[in-house]
């Protein structure tokens, strides 16, 4: 197979340096949709997955069919305009940018990853409407402070109003080391209300036994560096949150994350369970309930009165505790 092109960018600037011998998961995920921005250790990791779980790219393009069927629902139903795409990936059908502007041109889009082949393509590709806008930053989620206070991130979008947070098939690369909540709760508090966050993520729960005893007891290159997290887990990254759409459409939400496979499927058949094993929702920001009007109340007593004094008002307790989310600059 022919190596892509990595000397020059699409302006003719040297490529960032790229380490070719390391698999990465954005390339190998290109592999497995049959792409060919790939290298011989993303051929070869991708491989070695295959050989244990042979249903690994189905779960793959139901990964991407997720993420298309929810960059609609964001726009047309939940009335969303502008996204923030993390763990991008390479470019290929239909991306986060080309659903949104189909329907209305004037969204925009961040784009954020860190490999340096996603970037290379990132510049040539992810063009956008001109009505839209279109935007590519180079960085980590394990880093979202990095991402926020980014120039470029203030200069495409604003963060006084809804903005789609897309976490598609990324969030099972940081590790319990990593603080996985703590990254999404810190991206999520920059944004306000109404916000979404789109998030898939694979699990051990629903694949054969015999090979998740092979996945998780053998030595492969891309063992390294992967951490499913059964639906408990995945549901935790939408505390707070109320989640959107459901298997069918037209129906109640389900109050739980659900198979990606069926989140919003068209009619037809979907793959079995065991086939996909991803978790996924799409949740949205509560605005905060605005402040009860006081009521008036005894009035004050007098100096030197000797009736009962006001009581303290009653110890809130549970989500009233919560303070409310803020804005990030």
């Amino acid at each position: 197979m022919t190596e892509p092109n990595i000397n020059t960018d699409p302006g003719g600037a040297p490529a960032p340096w790229i380490d070719t011998s390391v698999a990465h998961p954005a390339r190998r995920y290109d592999y497995w949709l049959g792409g060919k921005d790939n290298f011989a250790a993303d051929r070869e990791s991708g491989d070695a997955i295959l050989q244990r779980w042979p249903d690994i790219v189905v779960a793959v393009r139901e990964n991407r069919g997720f993420l298309q069927r929810a960059v609609r629902y964001a726009v047309e139903e939940a009335g969303v305009r502008q996204f923030l795409d993390i763990g991008t990936g390479l470019p290929t059908a239909n991306n986060t940018h080309e659903v949104a502007q189909a329907i209305d041109p004037s969204c925009r889009i961040v784009y954020v990853d860190n490999d340096a082949l996603v970037l290379t393509h990132a510049r040539a590709l992810l063009t956008s409407t001109p009505q839209g806008r279109c935007a590519y930053l180079d960085a980590d989620l394990r880093e979202p402070e990095k991402i926020l206070h980014h120039d470029v991130l203030h200069q495409t979008l604003d963060l006084t109003q809804p903005v789609a947070l897309m976490l598609v098939a990324v969030a099972h690369f940081l590790s319990d080391a990593d603080e996985p909540y703590r990254v999404v709760g810190t991206l999520l508090d920059a944004l306000p209300a109404g916000s979404l966050l789109v998030l898939s993520h694979a699990s051990y729960d629903l694949i054969p036994t015999e090979n998740v005893k092979r996945l998780t007891g053998e030595d492969y290159p891309g063992k390294d560096g992967f951490y499913p997290r059964n639906h408990e887990e995945v549901a935790a990254f939408f505390d707070g949150l109320d989640l959107l759409g459901t298997s069918e459409p037209n129906q109640p939400a389900s109050p739980r994350p659900v198979l990606i496979s069926e989140w919003r499927r068209e009619p037809g058949q979907a793959p079995s369970g065991s086939a996909v094993s991803t978790w996924g929702g799409v949740g949205r920001k509560r605005v905060p309930p605005s402040p009860r009007p006081r009521s008036p109340g005894p009035p004050r007593a007098a100096q030197g009165h000797t009736g009962m004094p006001r009581r303290p008002p009653p110890r809130r307790t549970g989500a009233e505790q919560r303070t409310p989310m803020t804005f990030i600059e």
